[in-house]
């Protein structure tokens, strides 16, 4: 039988292993799509958080968030990210950390809740649809809240009447699809290598 602190030392080690994952991930193999960029990040905080808790899904989401600052800040996430950045430099990158760390907890929150209830596959199934919602749903909500002059003219320019229309059609409407499909898709290897993370931590 494990002691604590062998259990401690495996969680440990997971947990620097996933962060080096999204690290990666999001440095390496973020796609270019529309105004800004897809990523295939999510998927290791979704891992994480159903493993080790809502907490563990915070600091891989806050580190995901880390990441994508250090890109805005030089321009490879793309030029709306970096005009929102120099519209509002704090803010653009407070708003970087906070959707990614919420993306996280909410994942491992509902995943927590649903476990508790003995209705595991579910839990999966809704942490990984959520994680993608949070995420986006924050940035919207925020570019809505605090970016209202600098959309309005970025919806001049590509010809949209509405502020509202252009933010979800053109700033996030593609990039969202195609991160919510992929999390989706991944749903049966993400259950395929929770099961096998915890037969292993369970020996």
């Amino acid at each position: 039988m494990k002691t604590k602190h062998t259990q401690n030392i495996r969680r440990m080690v997971s947990m620097a292993i996933l962060i080096a994952i999204v690290i990666i991930l999001q440095a390496a193999i973020a796609i270019p799509l529309g105004p800004f960029t897809i990523t295939l990040t999510l998927v290791p905080i979704i891992i994480g958080a159903i493993i080790y808790g809502p907490v563990a899904g915070a600091i891989l989401g806050g580190i995901f968030g880390i990441v994508v600052c250090i890109q805005v800040v030089t321009g490879a996430a793309g030029l709306y990210s970096f005009m929102m950045f120099e519209y509002s430099p704090v803010l653009t990158l407070a708003i970087c950390i906070i959707k990614g760390a919420a993306a996280g907890l909410v994942s491992g929150l509902i995943y927590k809740l649903l476990a508790a209830k003995q209705h595991n596959k579910l839990g999966v199934i809704l942490s990984a649809i959520a994680c993608p919602i949070v995420n986006t749903a924050i940035f919207a909500i925020a570019l809505l809240a605090f970016y209202g002059n600098l959309t309005t003219t970025w919806a001049m320019e590509n010809s949209y009447a509405s502020v509202f229309t252009f933010i979800i059609m053109f700033m996030i409407g593609l990039n969202f699809v195609v991160e919510f499909a992929i999390n989706v898709l991944l749903i049966p290897a993400v259950l395929t290598i929770i099961k096998a993370v915890k037969r292993q931590i369970s020996r």
